[in-house]
């Protein structure tokens, strides 16, 4: 690690010397190249995967938007063009962009719903929106990648773990996926809580749509369940993205270069340029404050764009400081490992 990043890994070393963090990895990029590498954790790894939630929603949304690219499907498409069943009439940039009226599934159900792929999309399809598509945000917390996933399906014919593993992983060479094989369910990092009372917290109000959005499926926040094969092996894209820091980061390094890794170019400079524009900007009903969303990102004032997870992951490009930043946890807790670490790296560039 460069020297003058010495006050990052001293801040990463103080969570864990602190009590804050017990399983993580840290990985930033800067100007086009790896800058710090850090990982600290009993059991971890530098291959060990961790469940980082809502941080795989951008990597969903990056399946889709390949298939817009190559022209096989259009952002202003209604999403009924290609998924007949679907009655919201919903465009595909609508979707991509958390405005589609359809954050939280329609029917309940148990947790063992996640590995039903056919069940929740015919629950979306079938559903009425909360609200009209496009006239306001709400994070679909949960619907999310089941609505890219199964366009990706539809008009490619894979999945979207199958995809993203044939189409992004495997070209740009990223340790991450969705729906795990038993031998990449043996790297997993199980979850923890830092508080036991973190799951009731970040569901909200009984009967609020925060709750409806996070809450169905049941088991989301369940370590019982996110610890399981059974949500291992299923493709939950908006929520269960399996993943390294050194991936992340390398991920939106490629972003951040116009789409182009290692001499490889996956995405034209445009749709990256579309991708990481802000769509929408105004209140969010799930997250319950303002939001600024891109094409399946958050846009931040400082101009940088990615996402965070509940539980505090988080993995994002920031342009005009010119590095990328991962931050990989097995802690579920609150964001303010994440905000310490980047006062660290801020204070070195």
């Amino acid at each position: 690690m460069h020297p003058r990043f010495a006050p990052v890994r001293d801040c990463f070393h103080d969570l864990f010397a602190g009590g804050r963090e017990t399983g993580a990895a840290l990985t930033v990029w800067y100007d086009g190249a790896p800058a710090v590498d850090l990982l600290g954790g009993p059991a971890w790894r530098p291959d060990t995967l961790v469940n980082v939630y809502s941080v795989g929603k951008p990597v969903a949304a990056l399946c889709l938007l390949m298939l817009v690219d190559r022209r096989r499907v259009d952002l202003d498409d209604p999403v009924a063009a290609h998924w007949p069943e679907f009655r919201t009439p919903a465009t595909v940039r609508q979707v991509l962009s958390h405005t589609a009226g359809l954050p939280a599934f329609p029917v309940p159900r148990p947790a063992e719903a996640v590995a039903d792929w056919a069940l929740l999309c015919a629950d979306l399809a079938a559903a009425e929106p909360d609200w009209a598509p496009g006239t306001v945000a709400g994070e679909h917390a949960w619907t999310y990648g089941h609505l890219v996933g199964e366009l990706v399906r539809r008009v490619d014919g894979r999945s979207v773990g199958r995809f993203l593993a044939e189409e992004i992983a495997a070209p740009w060479r990223l340790d991450l996926g969705f729906g795990l094989g038993p031998a990449d369910q043996r790297r997993c990092a199980d979850l923890t809580y830092a508080d036991p009372g973190w799951p009731t917290r970040m569901l909200g109000e009984p009967g609020s749509l925060r709750a409806r959005a996070l809450g169905n499926p049941a088991g989301g926040l369940d370590l019982a369940v996110v610890n399981s094969p059974l949500w291992r092996g299923a493709e939950v894209p908006a929520v269960n993205l399996h993943a390294t820091a050194a991936a992340l980061a390398r991920l939106y390094a490629g972003l951040l270069a116009g789409g182009t890794l290692d001499g490889v170019r996956l995405f034209s400079p445009e749709l990256v340029a579309e991708a990481t524009r802000v769509q929408y900007d105004g209140p969010d009903l799930v997250l319950d404050r303002r939001a600024s969303w891109t094409l399946g990102m958050q846009w931040e004032p400082d101009g940088s764009w990615g996402m965070g997870g509940i539980g505090g992951s988080s993995a994002w490009a920031d342009p005009e400081r010119g590095y990328t930043f991962a931050y990989a946890t097995s802690r579920l807790a609150e964001h303010d490992r994440v905000d310490d670490l980047v006062e660290a790296l801020h204070s070195c560039l």
